[in-house]
């Protein structure tokens, strides 16, 4: 088995979940490239170190580029603040580094069409983790709407609704500006539906016409209890949107809802039938197919398993339920597989960009009040 040096920048729960993700897969899937753990990187070189030792690192570095000039490794994570990424995206490939990059791309279009530019002339591959349309459960929904199961795709439906940001009592943090995260809710979490709707469709989003709020416009500064600052990017977001195949719908997504936990909904109506997911449910699909005998009509539950790929890598019997990292080792997977082989990967650089432009149109749809063409 052929062995491949990663280092990963970034050591929060995206840094962990790549981590053991590249600790994990080789372990799973038994063949193609095993990832070997050459460094890792966070601003603090204390909690690098501790991140090193926690997780089976050989080195640690508390400066990024030592990760990017280290000819001991070929593939590189980024999973820092939204605000980072331009730069060591494009330095990594400057270098001829593979990107594992999280989502979203950046924080603006321009820093986004220059990462997808710099893929475009090197020969690293790229993807962006938006990683729950790696899950095999939605993989086989795709399946079934490539085979014709639920007829001509009329309607995509989506909300994926959080309430990490709920309690108007946290303070302030980076994720509340634009400047450091770009869009809020819209950036973070629907980012998430625009993929799905791009990966279960077949198509992108062309045109939207979008709203956003903002529920708590101001926070404690953490550094300064007696401080307020401002929040200037959106706490909600939703969108009617057409696609650019004709299925029209309506998205939409938040952080300040209480109770939804990791509340990613989302239905694929058709001619002949209809598909539903939670992702809080994460192993089962909801299908109905039209019925010869009306008497009998009604949605049945699909249980992930053997059946459904990559499942059997991780389980022998269906119902045993993959979870979280299970999903990002899926992920992974792909990159390592599109590496060995020299093929593209979804969703590379390119694909990224076009979800950053759906973003970009929503954003630019709620300051205008109007319909506005998604821009390429």
């Amino acid at each position: 088995m052929k062995e491949i040096g990663v280092g990963v920048i970034g050591t929060g729960f995206m840094g962990k979940a790549h981590s053991i993700a590249y600790s994990a897969s080789a372990s799973v899937f038994g063949t193609g490239l095993r990832p070997r753990l050459e460094m890792v990187c966070d601003l603090s070189p204390e909690r690098a170190q501790n991140r090193a030792t926690d997780l089976g690192f050989s080195r640690y570095s508390a400066d990024w580029r030592d990760v990017v000039n280290d000819p001991a490794i070929d593939l590189i994570s980024v999973c820092t603040p939204n605000d980072t990424h331009a730069e060591i995206s494009i330095a990594a490939l400057k270098a001829g580094k593979h990107i594992w990059c999280e989502k979203p791309m950046s924080t603006t279009l321009t820093d986004s069409i220059a990462m997808r530019d710099m893929a475009a002339t090197s020969p690293g591959k790229t993807i962006i983790g938006y990683n729950y349309t790696k899950n095999p459960a939605v993989t086989h929904a795709r399946r079934l709407i490539e085979e014709g199961h639920i007829g001509r795709i009329s309607g995509f439906f989506c909300r994926y609704d959080v309430d990490n940001e709920a309690d108007g009592n946290r303070p302030w943090s980076w994720r509340m500006s634009r400047d450091k995260s770009g869009t809020g809710a819209n950036g973070d979490v629907l980012s998430h539906v625009i993929s799905i709707g791009h990966y279960l469709t077949g198509s992108t989003i062309s045109r939207v016409v979008g709203d956003i709020a903002i529920i708590h416009n101001r926070r404690r500064d953490e550094n300064s209890p007696n401080t307020e600052k401002t929040v200037d990017n959106d706490d909600m977001v939703s969108a009617l949107v057409t696609f650019a195949n004709g299925v029209k719908g309506h998205i939409g997504a938040s952080r300040v809802t209480w109770g939804r936990k990791c509340g990613l909904r989302w239905e694929i109506h058709g001619t002949e039938g209809t598909i539903l997911y939670d992702q809080e449910r994460l192993n089962e699909l909801k299908l109905f197919t039209r019925n010869s005998d009306p008497a009998t009509d009604g949605f049945r539950t699909i249980l992930t398993g053997p059946l459904h790929p990559p499942y059997a890598a991780f389980l022998p019997n269906g119902g045993h339920s993959l979870g979280y990292m299970d999903v990002k080792i899926c992920e992974l997977h792909e990159l390592l597989t599109a590496i060995e082989q020299n093929n593209q990967v979804w969703p590379n650089f390119e694909d990224g960009l076009a979800i950053e432009y759906v973003m970009d149109a929503v954003d630019r749809s709620a300051l205008s009040g109007q319909w506005v063409e998604v821009s390429a």
